[in-house]
């Protein structure tokens, strides 16, 4: 690793610390801002996600090899940490830290999409079932009760086991498929509140279609839970990929996920124990940031709170 390398790595970092200091200048003086920066955890979280996002983004920048290049099979397998190799190397000789560079790419980009696919459906059929309440309501929430029924993993492991060894589009879709049901019933509950506003009644009696109420009217003033949630489902995706990337049914190797990382070196923890050892801290650290950053934007966001 050169020395422009832990340049950009060090740059890195103090970009990550100096976000929430932006965004405190920026928002902390407003109520919502106020609520969200009265968590301790709250700023730290930020910096964790922003350091981990950039790390993503700038992986090829950043990563003094490529994530699959071994660099000797034999004399060079299971290196401790170094200068050249700062989370040493594992099994196959590859440098640990490219890989868990290109892995937070993957990882953070399964656990984004997928929630977003999560997040569209969820809301939409939240919505719809709020809006139209009777029939639909009965059919749509009994569809979503059967959804949250049967354990999650199960339906995973079901689809996995047609479908060998899926792409990874094909795995954030699935994922997004099994991960919606939570966010229906948050965005039903709040929906079938904001029916009874006064704006609603004013958009239908002028005319306005079902669909352009809830688009413009109801799902904006439903964001809060549907941020909330989204801060929580990420977290939820990235370990439900990483334990299916564990068990060998998720990320397809050799790409690099801190899933399948934590998995190759599960049988070297006695002599190579950081090979698995990094991937597995980040995944709890984001899991932590996202969960913290969770609970100060329901504060924040919770109009109750606004007298605060």
């Amino acid at each position: 690793m050169t020395v422009a390398h832990w340049g950009l790595l060090l740059a890195t970092f103090g970009f990550a610390a100096w976000v929430p200091h932006a965004i405190h200048r920026r928002w902390g003086m407003t109520g919502a801002g106020r609520r969200f920066f009265r968590h301790p955890p709250a700023a730290a979280a930020i910096a964790i996600i922003a350091f981990f996002a950039l790390v993503a983004i700038a992986a090829p920048a950043l990563a003094p090899f490529k994530p699959n290049i071994q660099h000797g099979i034999v004399e060079l397998r299971n290196r401790p940490p170094s200068l050249t190799f700062p989370l040493g190397t594992d099994s196959l000789s590859r440098d640990s830290y490219s890989r868990f560079l290109y892995g937070a790419r993957i990882s953070l980009c399964v656990g984004a999409l997928a929630m977003l696919v999560a997040l569209i459906i969820g809301a939409s059929v939240g919505a719809i079932a709020g809006y139209f309440r009777r029939g639909v309501d009965a059919i749509l929430m009994r569809g979503v009760d059967i959804g949250l029924a049967i354990p999650r993993i199960f339906i995973l492991l079901m689809l996995v086991a047609v479908w060998e060894q899926p792409p990874l589009p094909a795995l954030v879709v699935i994922i997004g498929l099994t991960s919606w049901f939570g966010t229906s019933r948050l965005v039903r509950a709040e929906v079938l509140t904001l029916r009874e506003r006064e704006y609603v009644a004013g958009a239908e009696a002028l005319g306005a279609r079902a669909g352009r109420v809830i688009v413009r009217h109801l799902l904006p003033n439903a964001a809060a839970p549907i941020i909330v949630s989204a801060a929580l489902g990420i977290g939820n995706v990235m370990l439900l990929e990483s334990g299916l990337s564990f068990l060998g049914i998720g990320v397809r190797p050799p790409a690099p996920s801190w899933g399948n990382m934590v998995a190759d070196g599960r049988e070297y923890l006695s002599v190579a124990p950081w090979t698995s050892l990094f991937p597995g801290l980040a995944i709890a650290l984001v899991v932590m940031a996202l969960s913290a950053l969770a609970d100060a934007l329901r504060d924040a966001l919770d109009p109750r709170s606004e007298a605060a």
